[in-house]
């Protein structure tokens, strides 16, 4: 029987279903795929269209419906024949071929010439010819070659498929490259070259066996084993790309991961690490989601032979996080980090840290107007340097805030208490009430002045042992309890004038000033200072009613804030905008601010802020402080960003600050800073380097050079750090790093690293 023309379409399908449908009852023959009957056909030089939507698995009872220019069905030897623009699916399964032949006698299906395998997630297999048997689950490829998802390119002399998921692939090349534009024969980037190897379809993996790495068709790199995931595979087990290094410490060393998927919720990374001068070390990294949150963890365990300044012994880390929702407004968590010291974290490359802070907490979120926190916290300092009895443990530490809705005024109420209790085990034990209340009401004039009226209440409470006293910090047995309140209000006035400019933008002159009142404070130095120590004077906190960070210093008195803001707008987007202001004290004494602050004196220092930007890609940012009297330079950060359309980026900075008693050393910081960045098509080089004119020498040195396309990775990176760790006066002996790492997507990647 033959068909042919309009007629052959209704009677296909049943002829089909007649002879196909028992072969077709298991797992099919192909792979799952996607295809509009009406596709354009695809050629082996172009990837098929993606689908528009995921489809879902096809009916494994359902008959094979295909369409011809013209079939045959010889009832005599149960034979059907399709010939001619074959294009056969099955749910959504598509075959495509010149001719296909299907033996209702053997369950032998045979599709030939221009062959191509469509699957769901747009990946093609194109062959010579393909014989299917048993059932369509085992059969023969003769010149396969595939394009896979991720960019993937396969080809092979032959293939041979058993069990109906199972790929055997003989003399195979495999790449993710691009061909090149200029001469689609040319090798690609890189190529994998194998004398067998197998695609598994259910477990989604491919393995090689003597295989060749090559680079531009020059054999590079051989081995006798290689596996990797195929295609879009899901998370697997199996071991990940090794990294290799030599460093001081551990002489040369390599570190072969292995990641273990456990379930769908949860995974494990193991990274064992073996080196010439120290014993293994084995690093772990968990991961698992729940419903209602996550948690994360990090450790190590090792043993450090040591040497003059890094002791031996049995050392480790572990460094922890968790995120838990418990409705709609709470969430809670936890974050611990310990580790045996800052040395080990650093010879085992898991990151140098001076502290480690731990916390566990919950806290609540209602939109933008209210907010409440309480936790818990304690901190480990890793340095031999650090005094463990001064480090502190906090809990509870209790937070909230509330917001008002605006009144009838247009004002705004706002509330927040913080309360804690520290302890030492051998300083200052502080417990600690304090709430604070606010008010803001703005305001505009007839004329357009802006007015702002503020007030703000604080309230709190002490009971303190062993307090140390300044200057010196000396521990008395200063034990007892303590209340204290301060109120400020302020009225601030603010005039913007505008003027157009014509085709130049427009220009705004404001002067701004502000009249604060409220109590003396005097120095405070019977409270402890646990949130306070921090303290700068900048343009940011000029006009702030109380210019300490926390609540356990209140800067009290009567004082004028003023300061004059200018900016000229560009149609282009630039523009050019500074300001300078200072404060008046009308008495002496406003609070415990110390000597080179800024503001210890009546008169504060004048503060400033400059940012020019003539065009979008070019931008000057200075702030500075200057003395009240002589103007001399007490402060100043300068930077500089270019960021030009040739993608070149540049970045230069200055940076003077003063000496400050709440740092260690107590040294003036004058540092200035260069980075630049370039790309060039797929290359990208950088480069920054920070110097210390204080103390002639630089700071940190780094470098880096990357080149990406589509299949290939090269990234090499170098830092030299110079910092000095005070403790000992010397340089950190590990300051030199040097990275390499080199990708072949879809393969993966191996690293080097040397110290």
């Amino acid at each position: 029987m033959r068909l042919a023309g309009t007629r052959r379409a209704a009677l296909l399908a049943s002829l089909v279903a007649l002879a196909a449908a028992p072969a077709v009852a298991q797992q099919g023959a192909l792979p799952p795929i996607v295809a509009p009957r009406d596709i354009a056909p695809v050629r082996p030089d172009q990837p098929a269209a993606a689908p528009a939507a995921p489809a879902a698995a096809p009916a494994q009872d359902a008959p094979v419906t295909f369409t011809a220019e013209e079939v045959e069905y010889d009832q005599n030897r149960a034979l059907v024949t399709a010939r001619g623009r074959v294009e056969a699916w099955q749910g959504n399964r598509v075959v495509r071929a010149d001719e296909f032949t299907y033996d209702r006698n053997t369950g032998v299906a045979t599709a030939r010439g221009n062959v191509q395998l469509i699957e769901a997630d747009g990946q093609v297999i194109f062959a010579d010819s393909v014989v299917l048997e048993n059932q369509f689950r085992d059969g023969v490829i003769e010149g396969l070659r595939g394009l896979l998802a991720q960019n993937g390119r396969v080809a092979a002399n032959s293939a041979r498929r058993t069990g109906g998921s199972v790929f055997d692939l003989s003399r195979v090349v495999y790449s993710s490259c691009n061909a090149c534009e200029d001469d689609p024969l040319a090798p690609p980037l890189w190529q994998l070259r194998a004398r067998s190897a197998t695609l598994d379809q259910t477990g989604r993996q491919a393995r090689y066996r003597d295989a060749v790495v090559e680079f531009a068709g020059i054999p590079t790199f051989w081995t006798p084993y290689l596996q990797h995931p195929a295609g879009d595979a899901p998370r697997q087990s199996g071991f990940l790309s090794p990294t290799f290094g030599i460093t001081n410490f551990l002489g040369g060393f390599v570190e072969t991961p292995y990641y273990w998927a456990i379930d769908p919720s949860q995974e494990l990374v193991l990274r064992p690490q073996f080196a010439t001068r120290q014993v293994p070390n084995l690093g772990l990294e968990y991961r698992r989601r729940f419903n209602f949150g996550e948690i994360e963890a990090e450790g190590s365990l090792g043993y450090l032979n040591g040497d003059e300044e890094t002791p031996e012994g049995v050392a480790g880390h572990i460094f922890s996080r968790g995120r838990f929702s418990l409705d709609e407004n709470w969430r809670a968590g936890f974050d611990f980090n310990r580790a045996s010291s800052e040395d080990y974290l650093r010879i085992y490359r898991y990151g140098a840290r001076r502290r480690l802070d731990s916390s566990v907490y919950t806290e609540g979120f209602w939109g933008t107007d209210a907010y409440a926190r309480v936790d818990a916290r304690i901190f480990q300092g890793l340095r031999p340097s650090d005094n463990t009895s001064l480090i502190p443990t906090v809990g509870p530490n209790i937070y909230l805030d509330w917001r008002a809705p605006v009144d009838a005024l247009g004002g705004t109420f706002t509330f927040d208490t913080w309360n804690f209790a520290v302890f030492r085990s051998g300083g200052t034990n502080t417990q600690r009430g304090a709430f604070r209340l606010g008010y803001d009401l703005p305001m505009t004039d007839r004329l357009g002045g802006v007015w702002t009226f503020r007030a703000q209440t604080d309230v709190a409470s002490y009971a303190f042992t062993d307090l140390a006293l300044a200057p010196n910090n000396s521990t008395t047995a200063n034990n007892g309890t303590a209340a204290r309140a301060n109120i400020r209000a302020a009225i601030a006035w603010r005039m913007p004038f505008v003027r157009p400019a014509g085709a130049y933008g427009h220009q705004v002159i404001e002067p701004i000033l502000q009249f604060v009142g409220g109590p003396l404070t005097g120095s405070q130095s019977s409270v402890p200072n646990e949130d306070s120590i921090d303290f700068e004077f900048t343009d940011a906190t000029l006009f702030n009613l109380n210019r300490f960070y926390g609540r356990d210093r209140q800067e009290g008195g009567t004082r004028v804030d003023y300061a004059l803001r200018a900016a000229w707008y560009f149609p282009n987007g630039g523009l050019v905008e500074g300001l300078a202001g200072a404060s008046y004290r009308t008495q002496q004494d406003g609070g415990p601010f110390y000597a080179g602050s800024g503001v210890e004196n009546r008169a504060s220092d004048y503060v400033a802020r400059a940012r020019v930007m003539p065009v979008p890609w070019l931008e000057f940012l200075g702030r500075g402080r200057f003395g009240q009297e002589n103007g001399d330079l007490r402060a100043t950060d300068l930077t500089t960003n270019i960021s030009l359309p040739s993608r070149t980026t540049l970045t230069a900075g200055y940076l003077y600050t003063p000496a400050v008693p709440y740092l260690t050393p107590f040294q003036d910081r004058n540092e200035v800073a260069f980075g630049a960045t370039q790309q060039w098509g797929n290359w990208r080089i950088g480069g920054f380097a920070r110097y210390d004119i204080e103390i002639n020498r630089p700071v940190v040195v780094t470098a880096s050079v990357a080149y990406e396309d589509e299949c290939f990775l090269f990234e090499a990176r170098f830092l030299k750090r110079f910092a000095e760790d005070p403790s000992t006066n010397n340089l950190y002996p590990a300051n030199t790093v040097l990275l390499f790492r080199i990708g072949l997507k879809t393969i993966g990647d191996v690293g080097f690293r040397a110290i």
